[in-house]
This record gives C-alpha cells, sequence and structure tokens, in this order.
C-alpha cells in the first residue's frame, strides 16, 4: 500500500464519499486496526475537509457520518460558534460552525456545505464545513508536527501537518477543539 491513498473522487462527492466512508467505517470497527491507531496518534485513516481555502483532516474514528447542511433550530444566548440544535433520528444534536469556533472568514452556505456529525467528549456534535474532499490513508513518516507559534496563537487543536502532493493537510484534534468553557456552555444548553 502506498503511504497515501485517495479513496474517493468522482463528479458526485456526497454519494461517493458516503459509500467509501459507510466501507472504511464498516471495516475499521470490524478489523483489528482500529487497536493500532493507538500506537501511531499521527498515522491512520482522515477524512478530508475544507474551511476557505485550507484543508484539515480529522480522525476517521471520530467521524460518525456526513450529512447535508439543513439549518438548526437556533438556541437563544449561545455562544456565536453554536448555529443551533438538529433532530438526527430522535437525538437532539448541537450543530457547531468550525469556521467561528477556529476565527475564519465567514462564507455563505451553498451546496456543498455539510455537516459531519463527530463523537466528541462522550457526545455527538455536528460540525459545519465548506466541503468534505476524501478519505485519505497517512504513513507517519508524512506527518510533522506544528511549528511553534507564540503564545497569541491557539495550536493545541493540532494533531500535525502533513504534505501530500500539492495538498497540505492540518490534522486536528476535534475534541482540542471545544475549551472547558465550551463544554461547559454546551452542558449549560443541553
Amino acid at each position: 500500500m502506498t503511504p497515501v491513498q485517495d479513496r474517493s473522487r468522482s463528479a458526485s462527492p456526497m454519494n461517493s464519499l458516503s459509500n467509501s466512508f459507510s466501507s472504511s467505517l464498516t471495516a475499521t470497527h470490524m478489523g483489528a486496526r482500529a487497536a493500532n491507531r493507538s500506537a501511531a496518534v499521527s498515522a491512520g485513516e482522515f477524512l478530508t475537509f475544507r474551511l476557505g481555502s485550507e484543508e484539515y483532516g480529522v480522525d476517521i474514528l471520530k467521524v460518525q457520518e456526513i450529512r447535508s447542511y439543513e439549518a438548526p433550530t437556533r438556541i437563544a444566548n449561545s455562544p456565536d460558534f453554536l448555529k443551533g440544535v438538529v433532530n438526527l433520528r430522535g437525538v437532539i444534536v448541537p450543530i457547531i460552525d468550525l469556521r467561528l469556533k477556529l476565527g475564519c472568514e465567514r462564507a455563505e452556505l451553498n451546496a456543498m456545505t455539510v455537516v459531519i456529525v463527530l463523537n466528541m467528549r462522550d457526545r455527538i456534535v455536528g460540525a459545519v464545513v465548506d466541503s468534505v474532499s476524501d478519505v485519505i490513508q497517512l504513513d507517519a513518516a508524512l506527518v510533522q508536527p506544528a511549528p511553534p507559534m507564540n503564545a497569541m496563537v491557539d495550536t493545541r487543536f493540532i494533531r500535525g501537518i502533513a504534505n501530500v502532493g500539492e495538498r497540505m493537510l492540518i490534522l486536528v484534534d476535534i475534541e482540542a477543539i471545544l475549551t472547558g468553557e465550551d463544554v461547559a456552555a454546551l452542558d449549560a444548553t443541553f
């Protein structure tokens, strides 16, 4: 197997990605590969997504599903990054806007906007992103640590940075994106 393997690219990204994602998730849960992931924190399979012109990757084991964006029900007095809640098969799921949470520029919602449903800190949370790209396998040799930054730049959520051909992926620890205050706000709201 090559260090990087694109699993899904087609004219219909949601259909092929969903099929690829479902196959990957099923294989991961059924196989012994999940046990080996703890040995190499920065290696493994990542779902890649876009926020503006930047591309990010999140550990596939944190992803429950990918859904088309639907306007959530807004909750009064909630933090700006919390867009609201949706009913996901009987479960009320908070929806966060990763652009706002990470301090990116606001963008218009369009047909490519999706919600990645994630398992974060023992809860289900939806994350709004501009688009999803693919699921890729990364060897640890391709992942570099985040460069040291000054105290004004919060990099605690960055697991590493990977150069994949012409692409630069920022690998995120999705659970580290929510601070203790954010979790407390979610707990107070739900």
